[in-house]
């Protein structure tokens, strides 16, 4: 029931009218299948029609062979072999459609090949009695009937039309009780259908029409409350705009006030700006000075790396020059141990080595000179190689001392940067704190012509306040009147259900 408090009264008539459109479309859902099967039920019957009608036009066609046959036997006439030849061609139509409409009947279509082989039989006998009519004359031709069994053999397909006609009198019998059954089932349900559609409608119906009186008692109800706290409202609405005429005056006069401070808060704000766009000025100087020194900076520590460099340098090629003087010296000492052995065999020679030994103490000589000379450039290489490792470190302590220097003025570049931020932030804070002091000096101004015409409101609140209490009075009197009619009717409708149980 909540639930259904709870829609609204579209949704409840959407309801309503939905209901018996569902049971429509399910008496149609049912009707179309009925109906479909009642077709079928009903096709079945005219089928099984059609197959009786076959079954008597294959005996009378029989017949008509039969009685052609024996008026020519007894008169010769070939005028009465007419009815004979149709006869015959009507069989053989006549059987064709015979089997083709119980094609799905396997007992009927054994009972066919039975009445096609006592066709033929008859026919060959009744074809034979018309040829000794026409070659021995009429006694002859009765006697070839009477001996030949014609009689049996159209007994037999009496007998065999007549099986299957029952069979299919049958099968008629059951598929129209099977008709019978569907048309009174679909009766019964329509009707069935009918009276549930009705009284599901007419219960939905009372049921929303409940729903309905109590939702709009209610809500009666509730415009009753609100109009008396509209009409309790509207005194106090006329209370408060006298009190606010006289509150927006002071308002006004508190506003003008303001205006002045936020004009002199404009002047003072704009200075600011001023300050703030010089001293950007000169940081921004500063800033360029200590781009300009580190960047000199920053060339001597470059050109104290290239120093070192050559140094470092020069360190290697004295030992490169040791290295040599190690081979000189070396290959002094074997020139002397040479000239010494040259010197022992020139002794032994005797005589005849005598110059070659002078020889030999030469070089042996210019061997001692080149080992001296040798020490000599051996120390002056030792002692070059320690003032270039001296110099070498002393070039790296500057370069390492460059290298603090070049962070310190980058740390004061950055603190310049930041500073420079930050007076740049001063200035643009500035410069929006002007900006918003003239608005609001505007705004002020505005809102003192805003109370102005606020006090005007005022005013005319007060002369409507009185409007809405009338207003208000005349709503409550109609609230009532709508719950009187309400419950005047749940009253009427109360006896009724009474005098109805």
């Amino acid at each position: 029931m909540e639930r259904g408090r709870s829609w609204t009264v579209g949704k409840q008539l959407t309801l309503a009218s939905s209901v018996p459109l569902v049971i429509l479309l399910l008496i149609g859902g049912y009707a179309f299948e009925a109906t479909q099967r009642l077709l079928e039920a009903t096709s079945a019957v005219a089928h099984t029609r059609e197959v009786l009608t076959n079954l008597s036009h294959v005996l009378s066609s029989f017949q008509d062979i039969e009685t052609g046959e024996r008026g020519f036997i007894i008169t010769g006439r070939d005028e009465y072999l007419e009815p004979y030849e149709a006869g015959k061609l009507a069989i053989e139509r006549d059987y064709r459609e015979g089997r083709r409409l119980t094609s799905e009947n396997a007992q009927q279509q054994e009972r066919f090949d039975e009445l096609r082989r006592l066709l033929d039989v008859e026919l060959a006998t009744l074809d034979d009695a018309i040829a000794i009519r026409r070659r021995d004359g009429a006694e002859a031709a009765a006697r070839a009937v009477a001996e030949g069994g014609s009689k049996r053999t159209m007994d037999a397909v009496r007998s065999v039309v007549s099986a299957m006609t029952r069979e299919e009198e049958n099968l008629l019998a059951t598929r129209t009780a099977a008709v019978d059954a569907t048309v009174r089932s679909f009766a019964r349900t329509l009707v069935g259908a009918c009276l549930l559609a009705f009284v599901m409608v007419s219960g939905v119906a009372a049921t929303i029409v409940r729903a309905l009186n109590i939702r709009i008692g209610s809500a009666a109800e509730r415009i009753r409350d609100a109009a008396r706290d509209l009409e309790t409202a509207a005194n106090q609405q006329a209370k408060g705009a006298e009190e606010q005429v006289a509150a927006s005056v002071q308002v006004s006069t508190t506003v003008r006030e303001l205006a002045s401070t936020a004009r002199q808060i404009a002047e003072s704000a704009h200075q600011v700006t001023d300050v703030a766009a010089s001293t950007n000025d000169a940081t921004r100087e500063g800033d360029q000075t200590v781009a300009l020194t580190r960047e000199a900076v920053e060339s001597s520590r470059k050109q104290v790396e290239t120093i070192v460099a050559h140094m470092l340098g020069l360190g290697r090629k004295s030992q490169e020059i040791g290295g040599i003087v190690d081979i000189i010296n070396e290959l002094s000492e074997q020139t002397n141990i040479l000239a010494i052995n040259a010197t022992v065999e020139a002794i032994g020679a005797g005589e005849a080595g005598r110059r070659f030994r002078v020889v030999a103490d030469e070089i042996r000589k210019l061997a001692d000179r080149v080992t001296t000379s040798t020490r000599s450039i051996r120390k002056l290489v030792e002692e070059v190689r320690g003032a270039a490792s001296i110099t070498v470190v002393a070039t790296e302590n500057g370069a390492q001392a460059v290298e603090a220097t070049t962070q310190r003025f980058g740390e004061v570049g950055t603190s310049f940067e930041r500073i420079r931020e930050f007076v740049a932030n001063t200035a643009m804070a500035a410069r929006e704190i002007e900006m918003s002091t003239r608005q609001q000096t505007t705004a002020m101004e505005q809102v003192a012509q805003a109370v102005a015409s606020v006090s005007t409101t005022a005013r005319d609140v007060e002369m409507s306040a009185g409007h809405a209490l009338r207003t208000a009075s005349e709503l409550s009197d109609l609230s009532e009147q709508l719950l009187r009619l309400i419950r005047d009717r749940d009253r009427d409708r109360g006896p009724r259900r009474a005098l109805g149980g």
